[in-house]
């Protein structure tokens, strides 16, 4: 049997806490980006830009399992929610498959 590829997104909607500069915003940002590589997967901070304590950060992977795409998928939300300077407003999850 053949696997069938996979394509996945997260994108966080992220309020940061005591945050008065775009300076601590990247600070703050900054290791979070770095520790979500660590699950293998690509990273972007993006919109919001000019805001200090509003962002939005964007994960993406591909993967030849359904399953392990979810896995992986499932420990960035986590590890994201669990991160204590941060507020976890909204996560939209996309999957692509063969039939998509």
């Amino acid at each position: 049997m053949t696997e069938k590829l996979f394509v996945g997104a997260l994108e966080f909607d992220i309020l940061l806490g005591d945050v008065h500069s775009l300076k601590e915003k990247r600070s703050i940002l900054r290791p979070i980006i770095a520790d979500l590589k660590r699950f293998e997967v690509s990273v972007t901070e993006g919109g919001d830009h000019d805001r200090y304590r509003r962002t939005m950060v964007g994960v993406a992977m591909v993967s030849y399992g359904m399953n392990h795409l979810t896995e992986v998928l499932d420990k960035c939300e986590r590890h994201v929610a669990n991160r204590p300077e941060l507020q976890l407003l909204a996560v939209r999850r996309r999957v692509f498959g063969p039939e998509d």
